[in-house]
């Protein structure tokens, strides 16, 4: 004759320790991943537009970009391509803690200019389907970078000496171990055409994705709008640029 086997329901003490087991389990995945993997951070500016918006709260690999480390057997570093997103310390010295995202157009060895504000790598115009050109009157430093003809006031002044020592006929050329960023909303960015190169040391992360945003039109629901842009720009970029935004 077989017997029904009872389990004893667990005392209150033992379902407590239970439950804060499950939260220190969590609470140790959630500090290793802020520490070396994952990083939330918001768009504060147009300079990305329409990649991306002002209000998106998105998280950034940092393990993706990290100099040489424990975790390279689990999750080994990148290499940085052109049009890569990245997340990096701007290089200023009067604003050594603000943190930006652009993308990276010239690589080190790259010859560059701009004409009529198109990129020009190496004496080849640049194919850029995610530059974005707003009206705005002509500026001759913006737009037929590295013009030196006159001085422009929002141009970081170690920038512009140093531009004014390292431009050889109307190009520059990106130093070793540095990147040459821009934002993709180019009339509205300023980027390394204002404040030089950043260095592969600056550079602290990769977006991974936008996890929230509070961009959507009021006729949208936020959770719809975020949806299809980031399925939109999976579909259109993911391929050849090896980014998720």
């Amino acid at each position: 004759m077989e017997h029904s086997r009872v389990t004893a329901a667990p005392k209150p003490h033992e379902s407590l320790l239970l439950h804060l087991q499950a939260l220190l389990e969590i609470l140790v995945v959630v500090l290793f991943a802020a520490t070396f993997i994952v990083q939330p951070f918001r768009i504060p500016s147009e300079s990305m537009q329409p990649t991306l918006l002002v209000g998106d709260f998105l998280l950034g690999n940092k393990q993706a970009f990290a100099p040489t480390g424990p975790l390279d057997k689990i999750l080994p570093p990148t290499t940085l391509h052109r049009g890569d997103l990245v997340i990096f310390l701007k290089p200023n010295p009067e604003t050594p803690d603000l943190i930006l995202v652009k993308r990276i157009i010239g690589l080190p060895g790259d010859r560059l200019h701009l004409r009529h504000n198109h990129v020009y790598l190496n004496e080849n115009p640049l194919t850029e389907p995610y530059a974005v050109y707003a009206p705005t009157p002509p500026d001759s430093f913006r737009d037929d970078f590295p013009s030196l003809l006159r001085a422009n006031p929002d141009v970081n002044p170690n920038w512009w000496a140093q531009l004014r020592r390292t431009e050889v006929h109307g190009e520059i050329i990106v130093p070793p171990n540095s990147y040459f960023v821009m934002g993709d909303n180019r009339n509205d960015s300023e980027d390394s055409r204002y404040w030089g190169y950043v260095p592969r040391s600056a550079i602290l992360a990769r977006p991974l994705l936008v996890y929230f945003s509070t961009a959507a039109p009021p006729s949208q629901p936020t959770s719809i709008n975020l949806w299809h842009r980031l399925t939109t720009n999976l579909h259109a970029e993911a391929s050849n640029l090896r980014i998720l935004r």
